[in-house]
């Protein structure tokens, strides 16, 4: 993705004394990273210039991941929502675009290993046992493509709200890829066929997940505070395409 797609895509959605959140278009890096060397802009970065003073993250999205990105404005604040994160006290709503027809509703309460991140973690001790994962789940829509795919002339995919109540790392993706419904775009998880599929079709080489909303406690005044983000244009597009741009979906559509 180029430099100026991620500037188009690129926006403040919310704004105080304490924090900061924007959202992050997918291919965005949130802060540097030794994996893409060649990487020019980052999410910190790009926040840090457009209100001119410092930002603190307070967690991460996946790369591939766009949607709702959180920032401190100062170290207090940092340490009260990265304890909120830490102890998943606050809730946390994506989108995915998902293979095959899912159920109406469910969990997916599944442990799952730790995945070392090969610098971060390099001298530390993690855990060797699984670790408890929980994804709440809840079908938005489901639809056919007419598209032959191997032995299958149409093809079943279905939108799915989640509300991971836990915090593994690529949990949505990884529970998904679990209960074979990957999210389309998913080079790691993900059905490669499928994701071939999309992108000869649409075009957008992109991961269909997003962080479409956050509530939590405000560090100052302890207020419970929401903040949703509109879809990335290029998934609002696909669901267009695919028929899934329902009345339920209006709120994540962009302004």
């Amino acid at each position: 993705m180029q430099t100026h797609c991620y500037l188009q895509s690129f926006k403040i959605l919310y704004q105080d004394d304490c924090l900061v959140a924007i959202h992050k278009p997918a291919g965005l890096l949130v802060h540097r990273s030794p994996i893409d060397k060649h990487e020019t802009q980052f999410a910190v970065q790009l926040t840090r210039d457009e209100i001119n003073r410092p930002v603190f993250p307070v967690h991460r999205l996946d790369k591939a991941t766009s949607g709702l990105l959180l920032f401190a404005l100062d170290s207090d604040s940092a340490r009260c929502l990265g304890e909120q994160f830490q102890n998943h006290s606050l809730q946390k709503t994506y989108l995915a675009l998902t293979r095959g027809w899912s159920l109406p509703a469910g969990n997916i309460d599944k442990p799952l290993l730790y995945k070392k991140d090969k610098y971060g973690d390099k001298d530390k001790q993690q855990p060797t046992e699984p670790q408890d994962a929980l994804t709440e789940y809840t079908c938005l829509g489901q639809t056919t493509l007419d598209k032959t795919l191997g032995k299958f002339e149409q093809q079943r995919y279905s939108l799915l709200e989640l509300r991971p109540k836990t915090g593994r790392k690529h949990q949505i993706r990884r529970h998904l890829n679990g209960i074979a419904h990957p999210i389309i775009g998913d080079v790691k998880y993900g059905d490669r066929h499928h994701n071939h599929l999309f992108n000869d079709w649409r075009g957008y080489h992109r991961l269909y997940l997003a962080a479409t909303s956050l509530t939590f406690k405000h560090p100052s005044t302890n207020e419970s505070i929401t903040i949703q983000v509109p879809l990335q244009n290029d998934f609002v597009e696909t669901l267009t395409a695919l028929n899934l741009d329902c009345a339920m979906l209006n709120h994540y559509q962009n302004p």
